[in-house]
């Protein structure tokens, strides 16, 4: 079954980076991304990225956090740079399969912790 592996969470002060990694097993989806959850708050979208390469980014992480995936390895990343306090959250992968327009299927990685120090 599939798998998503989830790397690279952390402890970082106001200012710092973090690169998230998630490596999927199977074949290649048709969209890759990360959302992120904070205590208390909904889960939201962070970035996506198409196996063609389109991203989409939330408006809070957009100039800051930058999403490329390897399709040879089925592994999406996050690069997140000038991270904030408000970034805090568990960070999740989210992998979708389709079935050309007609069906898709979501699936979730464990979750990794990003944490922004003040």
């Amino acid at each position: 079954q599939v798998q998503l592996v989830e790397s690279g969470g952390g402890l970082v002060q106001a200012g710092g980076s973090l690169r998230l990694s998630c490596a999927a097993s199977g074949s290649i989806f048709s969209r890759m991304g990360w959302y992120r959850q904070a205590p208390g708050k909904q889960r939201e979208l962070v970035a996506t990225i198409t196996s063609g390469g389109s991203t989409n980014y939330a408006d809070s992480v957009k100039g800051r956090f930058t999403i490329s995936r390897d399709n040879a390895k089925n592994t999406v990343y996050l690069q997140s740079n000038s991270l904030k306090p408000e970034d805090t959250a568990v960070y999740y992968c989210n992998a979708r399969r389709t079935g050309g327009s007609t069906w898709y299927r979501d699936y979730w990685g464990q979750g990794t912790q990003v944490t922004v120090s003040p």
